[in-house]
C-alpha cells in the first residue's frame, strides 16, 4: 500500500472514499485545494477548475447522487506526488475512465489534474 511519508493520505483511505463514501473523499482535500477537469465538454486550453473544498463538495455531492458504482483501479504514491484510475460505471452500463495526478501536502490534497472520458 503507497503512502505518502508523515501524512495521513493512504492508497487504502483513497480506495474508501471513492467506493465507499464522498465524505471520506472529501476529507482528503485541504481547504485550499484545486481540481482542474479535462474532458470533452472542457478542453485542455479551458479546463473546468474547482477552487476549494466547497466547490469540490458540490461536484461530489452531484457525482455521488448518481445511479453509479465507482472503483479505485490503481494508485501510485511518491513522496509528495500520486497518480491513480478510477473507473465507474453507471446502471445502464455506460462507462467513465478517470486518470488523475495529485499534489500532497500535510496528507491532504492540494492539486488535481483529472483527465475522463466516458462512452457515448
Amino acid at each position: 500500500m503507497g503512502t505518502a511519508s508523515g501524512s495521513a493520505f493512504s492508497t487504502e483511505t483513497l480506495r474508501r472514499g471513492i467506493e465507499g463514501g464522498k465524505n471520506t473523499l472529501l476529507s482528503l482535500y485541504s481547504d485550499d485545494a484545486e481540481i482542474r477537469i479535462v474532458d470533452r465538454n472542457s478542453q485542455p486550453s479551458h479546463p473546468k477548475v474547482l477552487h476549494g473544498r466547497g466547490q469540490i463538495a458540490e461536484m461530489l455531492d452531484d457525482v455521488y447522487s448518481r445511479d453509479m458504482t465507482h472503483r479505485l483501479d490503481g494508485c501510485v504514491v511518491q513522496g509528495d506526488r500520486a497518480a491513480f484510475t478510477e473507473s465507474c460505471e453507471y446502471a445502464d452500463g455506460v462507462r467513465v475512465l478517470a486518470e488523475s495526478m495529485i499534489t500532497l501536502r500535510d496528507g491532504r490534497i492540494t492539486e488535481q489534474i483529472m483527465i475522463q472520458a466516458w462512452d457515448e
